[in-house]
């Protein structure tokens, strides 16, 4: 059974801060592409911070420092030049979840990174380029946990789970049976986005968020939305929500985001705002 999400349907008290040090709420790593690909990487970041993450920090490689650090101010910045860099970064302990993907690159490089950072075990968002490198390696496949979440579009999709992709594509079987199998294959939870995205959980339960009909959001088909909807759901991770209810939640957010601001949305704007969406519920 595929349950709709609704602004009734989720717990709202998750997006709701307590007392305490800003670590007390999470630290998000988001790794980004190198030089003139660093935009993706700061959307994902600054959606994180805006969720309610304590701190951001950015892995950026050496070469795209000054790229970065000339754009941010709120969120920090790291040089991750390869995975060596990321195993040191990543044993002092201070994060509690990871985005990858935005704006990241394909080389080996970028493979061994994907691969240190699945192997960390931490809550971990792979998105756009880190879903094309697993969909090309089957070891990459096989390190993905239940504390991972994919958010592919069809497409990238297609590129992961080809042989489940194709079975929807042939209407031998709906949207959420296809999810559902996917995050079963990969044990870990998926969302496969689209005007009605469906998020599925290891355990099979299915649930749906259809932004069609009244609650179209057309203009959220912008550049770099997709970015913003995975530092969103990186940064309720770094929080403790559980991967199924932070992938519902954000997405939720996500769309009314969208459809507070209305028609000529960019993607920078989803982040600024999520302030007053979440004024809005009281919180």
């Amino acid at each position: 059974m595929v349950h709709p999400i609704t602004r009734d349907t989720l717990d709202l008290a998750l997006l709701r801060k307590g007392q305490g040090h800003k670590y007390d709420h999470g630290h998000v790593l988001v790794l980004s592409g190198g030089p003139g690909r660093t935009g993706a990487a700061r959307l994902a970041a600054r959606a994180a911070l805006r969720i309610g993450a304590g701190a951001v920090t950015l892995g950026v490689p050496p070469a795209a420092q000054l790229e970065v650090a000339v754009q941010v101010t709120a969120v920090m910045l790291a040089r991750v030049g390869d995975a060596a860099a990321l195993h040191d970064l990543l044993a002092e302990g201070r994060f509690a979840a990871l985005c990858l993907g935005p704006g990241f690159g394909m080389d080996a490089n970028q493979q061994a990174l994907v691969e240190g950072a699945l192997d960390s075990g931490l809550p971990c968002v792979l998105d756009a380029d880190a879903l094309t490198i697993i969909g090309k390696s089957p070891t990459l496949i096989a390190g993905l946990h239940d504390a991972c979440v994919l958010t592919p579009h069809l497409g990238e999709f297609r590129r992961v789970f080809g042989d489940i992709a194709a079975s929807f594509e042939a209407k031998t079987m709906t949207k959420a049976q296809a999810t559902a199998q996917a995050a079963q294959k990969a044990g870990c939870t998926v969302l496969l986005k689209g005007a009605e995205t469906t998020i599925a959980a290891p355990d099979g339960s299915v649930t749906c968020h259809a932004a069609t009909g009244a609650r179209a959001v057309p203009w959220l088909a912008t550049a770099g939305a997709g970015d913003t909807l995975a530092g969103m759901i990186t940064g309720l991770l770094a929080r403790g929500v559980d991967p199924a209810s932070a992938a519902e939640t954000a997405t939720w957010l996500h769309a009314e985001c969208a459809r507070s601001f209305g028609p000529g949305l960019i993607a920078e704007d989803l982040a600024e705002e999520l302030p007053k969406v979440l004024r809005g519920l009281g919180l």
